[in-house]
């Protein structure tokens, strides 16, 4: 179904610049990039491009209608899941403000598909088009780099005031000592009307500031995202199925003896473990609903990872999902992940909803792909700049877990720290 060729590279770095650089002319766009990160990822970076076929929809039925794309095209497919999937298997619904209007589902199978790996370059093209992958290799070799653009001041508005963000953790704690739930993920957005940004720059500014394992360049027709994800939703590679939820962050420190004191911190703070115990507890029953019986395991718990910009405790649950599961499936009873939702689910969506003053859309969804065979990989969408360029709106969420130890003002200091380095990214 695809010609493959593969390209050796002298320079894997500068390749992967102007393979970026290159993509900017379709309007179907994602590129991964692991940062060279190995952390079970299948490739140093991977870009799919122009579309042959695509599936956009609402959430009515929207699993339903991946599950029908995949098994019918049995190809590589890029594409999102907005948190407002959630109304697909819940019965949920959002009245919230949307700035962005984003598609809640969006899969695309592409033309061309380029993967770096191991100094190579490999091109995946369709049939039809086989016949412009030496072209393509000669027209992105040929590109020179773009130098950094001046940055001109962005002014972010809060969409929630910091008076009114501390009482709607209290309001949320709340509900924690009436028992409605345990945890709960409490978001915020920062915002910029009627403004145009540059989304190549923006992300490879944010790319440099913060260099994750799972960012991601988006655009699919006016919609950007341009992500420095550290989380991995879920994984599948034959039958295993892994998912990382990350909960506890510390911010990182330019003294080094300061930034081990703040690592060491985290490693022991009950508030923070708890809150990850809490998630793992929920991922490991999600994972249950497709798994054979006994195989759902704790391979990590609360462990430590350093990132340019914060410290991290993430954990890994894995499963053996049983013959008779489908991919989607696998997605679909997993969906909307718990690090993004709280404990029990339900409960904390619904009252993340009445709470919350923005529609998550593609926030706290997920951006990722298909291999023909079935397998995937999805990342979380945090650490995100989403962007419509029709009309000229830029969206930064954040959020932080909310559990009863919470001090409100720790966590809105939270926000501040990852929405820091969005803030820094943003270029005009």
């Amino acid at each position: 179904m695809r010609t493959v060729k593969t390209f050796i590279l002298e320079n894997v770095l500068e390749f992967k610049q102007r393979l970026l650089q290159w993509s900017q002319s379709y309007e179907e766009i994602i590129w991964l990039d692991s940062n060279t990160y190995n952390n079970q990822i299948e490739y140093e970076a991977i870009l799919a491009v122009e579309a042959f076929t695509a599936l956009k929809t609402d959430a009515k039925q929207a699993f339903d209608k991946l599950e029908e794309y995949q098994i019918t095209t049995q190809d590589y497919l890029f594409g999102y899941l907005s948190y407002d999937l959630k109304e697909a298997t819940e019965n949920l619904t959002s009245k919230n403000f949307d700035g962005l209007h984003f598609p809640d589902l969006y899969f695309f199978q592409p033309k061309k598909i380029i993967k770096v790996k191991d100094n190579r370059a490999e091109f995946l093209y369709l049939k039809m088009v086989d016949d412009e992958i030496e072209e393509d290799y000669n027209s992105i070799n040929a590109l020179t780099t773009r130098s950094t653009i001046s940055k001109e001041t962005t002014i972010f508005t809060p969409r929630i005031s910091k008076e009114n963000y501390l009482e709607k953790v209290g309001e949320m704690k709340d509900h924690i000592q009436r028992g409605d739930i345990y945890e709960a993920n409490f978001c915020q957005e920062f915002y910029i009307e009627n403004q145009e940004i540059d989304p190549l720059q923006s992300y490879l500014e944010l790319n440099e500031i913060s260099s994750p394992p799972f960012a991601a360049f988006l655009r699919l027709e006016e919609h950007y995202a341009l992500s420095a994800s550290p989380e991995r939703y879920i994984k599948k590679k034959g039958k295993k199925v892994i998912s990382q939820p990350i909960k506890g962050t510390a911010k990182r420190l330019n003294k080094p003896e300061e930034d081990e004191i703040l690592k060491s911190n985290l490693q022991i703070d009950p508030k923070e473990i708890a809150e990850n115990v809490m998630i793992v507890d929920l991922v490991r029953n999600d994972l249950s609903k497709t798994a054979f019986h006994g195989s759902v395991n704790v391979d990590e718990l609360c462990k430590l990872y350093t990132f340019k910009q914060v410290h991290q405790l993430i954990s890994t649950v894995s499963s053996q999902i049983r013959e008779d599961v489908t991919p989607v499936e696998v997605l679909k009873t997993t969906f909307p992940m718990g690090s993004m939702t709280g404990a029990p689910k339900v409960s904390a969506m619904k009252i993340i909803e009445e709470l919350e003053e923005t529609k998550r859309g593609l926030y706290s969804g997920s951006i990722g792909y298909f291999t023909p065979d079935g397998d995937f990989d999805f990342n979380v969408v945090i650490r995100s700049i989403l962007y419509n360029d029709h009309q000229k709106y830029t969206s930064c969420s954040v959020g932080s877990a909310i559990t009863i130890q919470s001090i409100p003002e720790n966590e809105y200091e939270e926000c501040l720290v990852k929405v820091k380095a969005l803030k820094e990214a943003i270029r005009v």
